[in-house]
């Protein structure tokens, strides 16, 4: 099954590539790896999911945002490279939690977004990551996620 099949297997249809809020470009192809900007979780009225985990939001809430935020890097990776076949493998992960100082399961929180990208890739999926807590995030929202991806850069 393709990325794509994966993803229609799941009911998931990819939002719209979110256009950058500030002065950076939302990906950057160098070879065959494929760097891209962080995303936040946000909704499709506008606007971000907000709060702090152990505070405003729990952990499944931080999960689901985690999960959104990684489906907006497929929106990203799918309009820089036409078709998510071309990822060979999801290399690493950044995954930051904005977090009241004394919480500790920032790990539960990315997993959202580890969890969709194995979904979708399968094995290739499986990446290195960092999950750590902010004390703050752009627009108050609760995580962001960055990553790195090897592509098939002969395309």
């Amino acid at each position: 099954m393709t990325p794509e099949d994966r993803l229609a297997a799941l009911g998931i249809t990819l939002p719209a590539a979110p256009k950058p809020v500030a002065n950076y470009v939302p990906c950057r192809i160098i070879g065959d790896m494929l760097y891209l900007s962080g995303q936040g979780p946000r909704q499709p009225g506008g606007g971000y999911s907000v709060g702090r985990l152990g505070k405003d939001a729990t952990i499944e809430q931080g999960y689901q945002d985690a999960r959104t935020s990684g489906l907006l890097l497929l929106a990203v990776a799918k309009d820089a490279l036409g078709d998510l076949s071309r990822v060979k493998a999801v290399v690493k992960l950044l995954g930051m939690v904005n977090a009241e100082p004394d919480f500790a399961d920032h790990p539960k929180v990315i997993n959202g977004c580890s969890d969709l990208f194995v979904e979708v890739f399968g094995e290739a999926g499986r990446h290195a990551r960092s999950a750590v807590g902010m004390g703050s995030l752009p627009n108050r929202m609760t995580v962001e996620v960055e990553a790195i991806l090897q592509i098939d850069a002969s395309i």
